[in-house]
């Protein structure tokens, strides 16, 4: 199989954390989305990333709907518990990760904009979600070794990748020093090989 994406994604890291953690081999493709003439067009009609391509050339998009695939479709490591109020829970996780990027990405696209064409409003509401999601999962994170008690798994992989970028995007957000149990959540999360060596950078 094949993943298409770019290094600075987050929505990508979290598809090469799963496939890491599940000891998948694939073929990791980056691309630019917005080539009109690049493949992703080609198999996503969003021209987004990440794109998984399988071997019968069927494609599966987006984050959410690729990590679940991977799980389902290999029997180790299990990083998503069996249908059940519990694997709601770790979905709903994930999409308050998956919301924090959403937020971070929209505001980081704004921010980039020509002076005169960005909106401060947007990105400033941007930035409430951001840390609204924050405090959230600080919250329900709680003392807890991992997101959901014991078991390491898919709602740990979300919040350390959008932790990770602010890391990469927003270094002005202190998340540390504010929520130390998130900062000491990544700091275990940085010791695993999927997450050390899919660490973005610019």
């Amino acid at each position: 199989m094949k993943l298409l994406g770019s290094i600075t994604s987050p929505y990508v890291r979290k598809v090469r954390v799963v496939l890491a953690e599940k000891k998948i081999d694939y073929e990791f493709q980056i691309v630019i989305a917005s080539d009109p003439d690049g493949p992703v067009r080609r198999y996503n009609p969003l021209a987004r990333v990440p794109v998984l391509v399988l071997d019968d050339d069927s494609a599966i998009f987006d984050s959410p709907v690729i990590v679940e695939y991977l799980d389902s479709a290999a029997p180790n490591n299990k990083l998503l518990p069996q249908p059940s109020r519990e694997r709601i829970e770790v979905k709903r996780r994930e999409a308050l990760a998956d919301g924090l990027l959403d937020a971070a990405v929209s505001a980081r696209m704004e921010s980039v904009r020509p002076e005169n064409e960005r909106s401060p409003a947007s990105i400033e509401r941007n930035r409430m979600v951001i840390h609204s999601c924050l405090e959230w999962m600080s919250r329900e994170l709680g003392d807890n070794a991992w997101c959901m008690g014991t078991p390491f798994g898919l709602a740990d992989i979300a919040v350390g990748c959008a932790l990770g970028y602010l890391d990469l995007r927003f270094a002005d957000i202190d998340w540390r020093s504010a929520y130390p149990n998130l900062d000491r959540l990544h700091d275990k999360l940085m010791q695993r090989s999927s997450f050390a060596e899919t660490v973005p950078r610019v």
